[in-house]
């Protein structure tokens, strides 16, 4: 394992066994009712110890997490239920790990899901955290919004109060458990999972040390709206301007054609969406050209691209980024859109989808089903005392569109600049190039052990690459409990997402608004041979002392 010397502080804590104040003697139905006599509404649903190299979940049930965690370190596994108003509650598991690092760390949800994420809570508990994640309150997959129809609780549970409830209890569980202070706690989930991490420091900005969020869904009143204009503007299937699925594969390699080398380099990918002049034109079927679209469908297609704008031209929600394939959401309206507004906002299992208007977007933040938008911009309750954040968000996503985490740190930004707050002090945002929703690329470095990353071969951070310049997880703790403040971070694309096949290639991400651009020597698969620069550098005006990312936006790096 290679790690840097910055790395060597924390990781004696987490990979030495540090900090270990525990015993799986411990790990039982009566030691862990005592708890909670302390945690009132709170009861035990099982407890299991896991030996080391044991699995444990509830793969038969979780339909959202529908396999176990395996290869867990030795800990005791736990459920525990909360009682919540309107005759309904929640559950959370638990992961007391033998060799507990000292620290606390929550995972999040995808979607509309209700399903304890045991998956993430395995993978962070091989850091030696004591981990939690919630069910939020129900049962069903991602995409299924039905439960949620004429059932305020149930939408508070998911919007917010689950995940509180159960971070606030699991702190309680692991510091009497461990009969020993939770010495920093930490998040970390992407999506749903994502604005659920953010929701929580809005509200409660004194439950997390450290978060890391990945492609957050925290607009959720115009993010799902979104999601149903998208399919409404290729429908219906029957129609001349309809798109088929097998297009949508040659609009997003078009743009990665043209896009490709506007950034400096061809190497199939779009590292600056928003800077290539991109030519719907080039579709167009003209001669004997098959692999076409009609007049027709590309206005669908410039319109899939773009911005969704009120009649003001306001902003309501970005489009995604070019390069992204938007068959996912534009093939027909998803259920993420029509159960969001039928069962959510409408109250109303006989709303016809078809008849969407801007005035759904305006009823959507009338009602904010579950008051689950995360968009309180100040942060500064939470910057004050001391909390850090990452947000990172793959340019490529084709189900939450890039744009709109710019949209977020532009409105942390603004709310917080004039008051004299140094944003990049406590908050920096990392786009990465290539990278679908949460995960994955073709061709793109892409992981950097985020919450619902994984790659075959790993069972947690960065193989071969343990420290905080490669591992989101490593670099959150080193910035709060070392102040070292990322610039950038190193992500890795392994072959075939294998590690046993090898490092395909490392490129550093970089700090908003800074860009990685390639020095000109050297392979262009070795994240040594690129710097972050602001956009529209040259190489000639590349160098100098001192932290880049302090320089262009006037904050300490």
């Amino acid at each position: 394992m290679r790690t840097s010397r910055a790395a060597l502080p924390i990781l004696a804590g987490i990979f030495l066994g540090g900090g270990c104040h525990g015993s799986q003697s411990k790990c039982s139905q009566s030691t862990l009712e005592a708890i909670l006599d302390s945690i009132p509404g709170t009861s035990i649903n099982y407890v299991e110890e896991v030996p080391q190299d044991g699995a444990f979940g509830d793969a038969a049930t979780n339909i959202p997490f529908p396999r176990n965690a395996t290869g867990l370190p030795a800990l005791c596994a736990a459920s525990f239920n909360t009682k919540t108003p309107g005759n309904t509650s929640y559950n959370f598991g638990v992961f007391l790990p033998t060799n507990w690092n000292g620290r606390f760390l929550a995972t999040g949800n995808g979607g509309f899901g209700g399903g304890i994420n045991w998956i993430d809570m395995g993978i962070f508990s091989q850091y030696g955290f004591a981990t939690m994640s919630t069910d939020t309150g129900h049962s069903s997959a991602p995409t299924d919004g039905k439960w949620g129809l004429h059932q305020p609780e149930k939408l508070i549970n998911w919007g917010h109060r689950a995940m509180h409830g159960s971070v606030t209890a699991t702190k309680q569980i692991v510091q009497s458990y461990y009969t020993g202070a939770i010495r920093f706690s930490y998040y970390a989930g992407c999506s749903t999972g994502g604005r659920q991490g953010l929701r929580e420091i809005q509200l409660h900005p004194d439950a997390f040390d450290g978060v890391v969020v990945g492609a957050p869904a925290w607009w959720t009143t115009h993010l799902q709206p979104w999601t149903m204009k998208q399919g409404l503007t290729n429908a219906p299937a029957n129609s001349p301007h309809h798109i088929p699925p097998p297009l949508f594969r040659i609009i997003a390699d078009e743009m990665t054609r043209q896009c490709d080398a506007q950034d400096g380099l061809r190497d199939g990918i779009v590292s600056d969406p928003d800077g290539c002049s991109f030519d719907f034109n080039r579709l167009l079927c003209a001669g004997n050209k098959t692999a076409c679209l009609t007049a027709a469908q590309i206005d669908t297609a410039e319109r899939l691209y773009s911005n969704y704008l009120d009649a003001k031209q306001a902003l309501v929600f970005p489009g995604i980024s070019l390069g992204a394939d938007a068959a996912a959401l534009s093939a027909q309206p998803s259920t993420l859109g029509i159960d969001f507004l039928r069962y959510w906002v409408h109250n109303d299992s006989a709303w016809d989808y078809t008849a969407f208007a801007y005035s759904d977007v305006l009823l959507s933040e009338r009602v904010d089903p579950g008051a689950a938008t995360a968009d309180d911009f100040d942060l500064s309750p939470f910057q004050s005392r001391g909390g850090k954040l990452i947000h990172y968000h793959g340019l490529a996503d084709n189900l939450i569109p890039a744009r709109s985490s710019r949209y977020f740190y532009d409105r942390v930004y603004r709310a917080l600049t004039p008051r004299g707050i140094r944003v990049g002090d406590f908050y920096r945002l990392f786009y990465v190039p290539g990278m679908e929703h949460c995960m994955g690329s073709a061709a793109a470095p892409w992981y950097i052990g985020g919450g619902t990353q994984s790659v075959t071969g790993a069972s947690h951070s960065v193989p071969g690459f343990a420290d905080p310049e490669h591992d989101v997880i490593l670099a959150i703790m080193a910035w709060v409990e070392g102040g070292a403040a990322p610039d950038k971070i190193v992500a890795t694309k392994f072959r075939n997402d294998s590690v046993f096949a090898g490092v395909e290639s490392q490129r550093p991400l970089c700090a908003w608004p800074l860009r990685a651009a390639y020095l000109g020597r050297g392979g262009v698969k070795d994240a040594r041979n690129w710097e972050c620069v602001e956009a529209g550098t040259d190489r000639a005006e590349r160098g100098g002392s001192g932290s880049i990312f302090g320089r262009l936006t006037g904050e300490s790096g």
